[in-house]
């Protein structure tokens, strides 16, 4: 598992494979905001796995151990 973040859009994504490369994601479950208290989308792989998830307004969500654990990419 690995953790990236971009400071300059506050968004972190969550590798749960590290195995994902472009084209890998067939399908993006988008979470209901009101339900999750913000944006949070679900990758799928062709096979149903879940392999990614993207939090937006990362710094709000995510704890602070974890995005300063996490990769910085922007």
């Amino acid at each position: 598992m690995k953790t990236t973040y971009d400071r300059t859009v506050n968004a972190a994504y969550i590798l749960l494979d590290d195995k994902i490369y472009f084209g890998r994601v067939k399908k993006t479950y988008p979470c209901d905001i009101n339900k999750v208290g913000g944006m949070i989308n679900l990758d799928f792989d062709a096979d149903g796995r879940l392999v990614g998830i993207e939090v937006l307004d990362a710094s709000q969500l995510l704890s602070k151990e974890l995005l300063d654990q996490a990769e910085i990419i922007g």
